[in-house]
């Protein structure tokens, strides 16, 4: 299941969450955005237990995006403890997407 976020509860959901956190920068007119929207929806339906998956749309909360030094979308936010952890920006296949959550959060 993936978390919409916003500046409201962006802390709760993603620099509080128990479990390690991938955000994902996007915005409705992006391409590789959409592009990548129903694999990151697949992704978050078979691995909920392990990760929490947010989506953040950049338009409407660019100013955690500039917090966070979001330039290109899609970006990819890899966050464990209340820290990003690594980023990675652009589309990527399911198994590139799923290869570097288990890389990274290992």
């Amino acid at each position: 299941m993936t978390v919409v976020v916003n500046s409201q509860n962006f802390e709760t959901e993603v620099i509080k969450s128990e479990k390690p956190v991938i955000v994902d920068v996007f915005a409705t007119w992006c391409g590789p955005c959409k592009q990548i929207e129903p694999i990151f929806d697949e992704l978050s339906k078979e691995l909920s237990g392990q990760y929490t998956f947010a989506k953040l749309n950049i338009d409407n909360d660019r100013d955690i995006a500039i917090q966070h030094s979001v330039s290109s979308i899609p970006t990819f936010l890899f966050i464990k403890g209340g820290e990003v952890v690594a980023r990675e920006t652009g589309y990527m296949s399911k198994e590139v997407l799923k290869d570097k959550l288990e890389t990274i959060f290992k």
